[in-house]
């Protein structure tokens, strides 16, 4: 099996001119005139931007995939082909609807009829991973029931395998490739590839976006129905919505476009700097608008494979910056860079803060629609290797998502002031962060911490002093030593005053967590 795929995936190279990229080093280019003698009737003109991402449509759904895993790495790829790998859209033919029957009773153990109430065997969505059903369950509850596609994992392992020695090949001979990290882009995608295939861990990404937003008038996630969850099988609300990218319709059910553009930027910032947990796959096939009763207006979130975090750290640098960068401080945003330890500490601030001054000035004051994050951001890429700073592998899904945010806001609200959206709510965030509010958040944290520590302080002392001094042979610090166990009594006291102090804390706490 693995010999045959290996020999389609050389015919398919061949045949769109690829191996121009594994015979670009100089010890092997001589291998290409004989080469392109000898497949003299391919038709290797067009650009090898487009001659790669139809051979990577060719070669099938987990090369698509992987393409589009590369066209979020701008740091890495040269501009051309990012901007043509962009262009690759996961459009999976179903598999047939027997073998989903098939699938779902094997999970089940059980006749489907048994399972669902009622179950549609023509698919409503198909991608390169699994497809999605509509069904009814006993209860009445109306579900969609995402389905692995039979094999796919041996499929994938087998085209991982390949990508693996390609990715070698391609380190090996091609002049660029140590410095694009092939090896490195491989293993990232098999990452993502091995979350993506177990629905559980998908079903367990809704289930706490969901929690996040439960009080949000801005956006809907669909409730998990973990009792017919299975790795194999995701079962959920199944939710009513007008795709965001059907901006006719969304103007017939009444919506308001711009204001729906900007709850989209607040959604991405309260994903990101509130929670550190943000939908990393927001293309327009991923989001819908509700249309109808209470809850119209309001983005409904959809398909949850591929999830981003941040630490509290990453959040912290990031709001910096951006705040920075609203305020066009770019002395703030180059000193940012260099505390976080992105930029070498040796870097000079003033030449830093200069070359961020040139890519970021020319695109202020300007409406949505004339600025091009993805322009912005492959600048910035390049002035980050000119100065040596390391490309944080945390933030490749953010950049991702914020290109993709650039597109939904691109379709819904070309004139929107993206700069003005954002700027007073990452300053609330950050007063709440790092003001006044941050400290009594951080204390109420820590309220059931310092309630069992405070009281141990005394006995933890005495036992520290006991151990270090009592065991000297000096005669003054036995001194010391008996000193210290007069005002035994006084510790005590002092600790349960510094007890109270907190009590109110610990009361907020309580009361925070049971009210």
């Amino acid at each position: 099996m693995r010999i045959f795929r290996l020999f389609k995936i050389v015919f398919v190279v061949l045949r769109f001119g690829l191996d121009e990229f594994l015979l670009a080093h100089e010890r092997v280019r001589w291998m290409r005139v004989p080469l392109n003698i000898l497949l003299f009737l391919r038709n290797n003109k067009r650009p090898r931007a487009l001659r790669l991402r139809l051979a990577l449509e060719n070669l099938g759904p987990i090369f698509v995939k992987f393409g589009q895993v590369l066209s979020t790495r701008r740091d890495l790829m040269p501009a051309d082909i990012a901007d043509e790998l962009a262009k690759l859209q996961d459009q999976v033919p179903p598999f047939p609807s027997a073998q989903a029957v098939a699938v779902l009773e094997a999970t089940y153990g059980k006749p489907l009829n048994a399972v669902f109430k009622s179950f549609e065997e023509t698919p409503v969505a198909s991608a390169s991973v699994a497809q999605v059903h509509y069904a009814v369950l006993p209860d009445g509850r109306h579900a969609a029931v995402k389905i692995l596609r039979p094999g796919i994992s041996r499929v994938i392992a087998h085209d991982v395998a390949l990508l693996k020695v390609a990715a070698e090949l391609v380190e090996k001979l091609w002049e660029d490739g140590r410095r694009l990290k092939p090896r490195e882009v491989v293993s990232e995608f098999e990452k993502h590839l091995g979350d993506e295939l177990d629905l559980t861990r998908e079903a367990a990404n809704a289930s706490l976006l969901k929690r996040n937003f439960a009080d949000s008038p801005l956006l809907l996630v669909p409730e998990m129905y973990w009792d017919f969850c299975t790795p194999e099988v995701m079962v959920m609300e199944r939710m009513y919505g007008i795709p965001v990218s059907q901006l006719d319709a969304l103007r017939a059910a009444g919506i308001d476009i711009p204001k729906l553009a900007a709850n989209g930027v607040e959604i991405f910032y309260s994903q990101v700097f509130r929670d550190g947990y943000f939908h990393a796959d927001m293309h327009p096939g991923n989001v819908q608008v509700a249309a109808t009763g209470s809850h119209a207006g309001q983005y409904i979130a959809l398909d949850f494979g591929i999830m981003g975090t941040l630490t509290d750290t990453d959040k912290r640098y990031l709001a910096q910056n951006f705040i920075a960068f609203f305020r066009r401080d770019y002395k703030r945003v180059a000193e940012v860079h260099i505390e976080s330890g992105w930029a070498p500490a040796e870097t000079r601030v003033d030449e830093l803060e200069s070359a961020i001054r040139a890519v970021c000035e020319p695109i202020f004051n300007k409406p949505l629609r004339e600025v091009s994050f993805g322009r912005v951001l492959l600048r910035l890429f390049q002035t980050s290797r000119r100065f040596g700073i390391e490309v944080q592998p945390q933030l490749v899904l953010l950049q991702k998502t914020l290109l993709n945010i650039e597109g939904l806001g691109l379709q819904l609200d070309p004139e929107l002031d993206l700069w003005k959206t954002a700027k007073p709510w990452l300053e609330l965030w950050m007063a709440e962060q790092v003001g006044w509010r941050g400290f009594i958040k951080s204390l109420k944290i820590e309220a059931p911490n310092y309630a069992t520590l405070l009281p141990q302080l005394p006995r933890l002392l005495h036992h520290y002093l006991t151990n270090d001094i009592g065991n000297s042979n000096d005669e003054t610090m036995r001194k010391i030593l008996e000193q210290q166990k007069r005002f035994n009594n006084l510790l005590t006291l002092v600790s349960l005053l510094l007890l109270a102090l907190f009590a109110w804390e610990i009361f907020g706490f309580y009361f925070v967590v049971f009210s």
